[in-house]
């Protein structure tokens, strides 16, 4: 492996905030600020108490208002992350079989899960290479339909849709681990709506939340009914009864919680998620209209509909060793630039998450730009 070069950044380019990683994301300072005020009486509290639930219970109705549910939704908290959830869906969620859209590392995931459960029937894998996404297609005996709102691991993102002529009462279970809070969404399309809060929402790691549609619920409860035998960390009907009660069944990342509320009321105080997505879309179009325009660099994902606003990954041309750049970005405090290593493309991958300042987005541009003329 080639040494990193010796290239200081000129301070006047340098980004406020440095960090771009796509999980754990950046968290803002003013969160942190509030974590440490409210240590004292928060942290170290067991979650069957007031002020534990009061948490939950703020997180519960902020995403419901930030999300703009539909009347009857509910959201739904548990322990782990989305991988968790897939194994939680494949219980509670997926009736006999399910319809998959691959088109990145994390979207192939769920189908693997479902294609290992012994209860389950062989699932409908619709794929699409790197840089795209295909769409869903209504499939006779199809009862859950496996979308992925925002591919992390390429920078693909789609509007989660209900397939037409799907059979009546099929579910549309959505993975917006790096969507929630940063992309629009029509929350009517979809049944399960999923994700963890270390992406959009600001936060660490450690749960898994569900918007769920009534039609989702009644599944959850008709699945536990009839007996399906579920581990009890994974049973979606006892997540929704702690839910309810605004707890968790086991104790959750008390951090993690509070950093969550933050960032939402956070997105709410200042206009919901129209001003969410709307700092998404400008950093966005900083980095798309830069490398579009860039001898050097072109957006991985050709086709500007399909180029995500919360993740952007950026090919760069043979004449530039992108691990070698992003190493040099490391050296002065820009972090987590990195592509997926999957992927294995000689590209960087940037978050445009709601907290990242698209001011900082520009500056990253910038930086590159001057890297780029010392080592090209």
């Amino acid at each position: 492996m080639s040494s990193t070069p010796d290239i200081a950044l000129p301070d006047d380019l340098l980004p406020r905030d440095g960090r771009f990683g796509c999980g754990p994301s950046k968290v803002r300072a003013e969160a942190i600020d509030m974590l440490s005020g409210s240590a004292g009486h928060f942290l170290g509290t067991s979650h069957r108490q007031a002020a534990v639930r009061f948490k939950v219970g703020e997180l519960r109705n902020g995403l419901a208002e930030l999300l703009s549910l539909p009347d009857g939704y509910e959201v739904v908290l548990g322990n782990g992350g989305t991988t968790v959830f897939w194994d939680v869906a494949t219980f509670g969620l997926v009736e006999e079989r399910s319809q998959h859209l691959a088109f990145g590392e994390f979207s192939s995931k769920f189908a693997t899960a479902v294609r290992a459960a012994p209860h389950l029937g062989e699932p409908e894998v619709i794929s699409a290479e790197p840089g795209d996404h295909p769409l869903p297609v209504a499939s006779p005996g199809v009862d859950a339909y496996c979308l992925t709102h925002n591919e992390t691991s390429t920078g693909v993102a789609m509007t989660p849709v209900r397939p037409d002529g799907a059979d009546p009462g099929a579910l549309v279970l959505v993975d917006a681990t790096s969507a929630a809070g940063g992309l629009r969404l029509d929350a009517s399309q979809v049944d399960a709506y999923y994700f963890a809060p270390q992406k959009c929402l600001a936060s660490d790691g450690g749960l898994w939340i569900a918007a769920l549609s009534p039609a989702a619920i009644e599944r959850v409860e008709r699945i536990g009914a009839a007996g399906r035998w579920t581990p009890a960390s994974l049973d979606l009907g006892i997540a929704l009864e702690n839910s309810r009660k605004d707890q968790t069944y086991n104790t959750p990342a008390l951090a993690t919680l509070f950093l969550a509320v933050e960032q939402v009321g956070w997105v709410l105080e200042n206009g919901g998620l129209e001003f969410a997505a709307g700092r998404c879309d400008r950093s966005a179009a900083t980095i798309y209209d830069w490398a579009d325009a860039h001898e050097l660099a072109t957006p991985f994902v050709t086709d500007p509909a399909k180029r995500s606003h919360v993740v952007a990954t950026i090919d760069f041309d043979d004449r530039v060793d992108a691990a070698q750049l992003a190493a040099v970005l490391r050296d002065n405090g820009i972090l987590d630039v990195e592509p997926y290593r999957k992927l294995g493309r000689n590209q960087l991958r940037v978050a445009l998450f709601p907290a990242i300042d698209p001011d900082d987005v520009a500056a990253l541009t910038r930086c590159v730009d001057h890297v780029l003329g010392l080592l090209v």
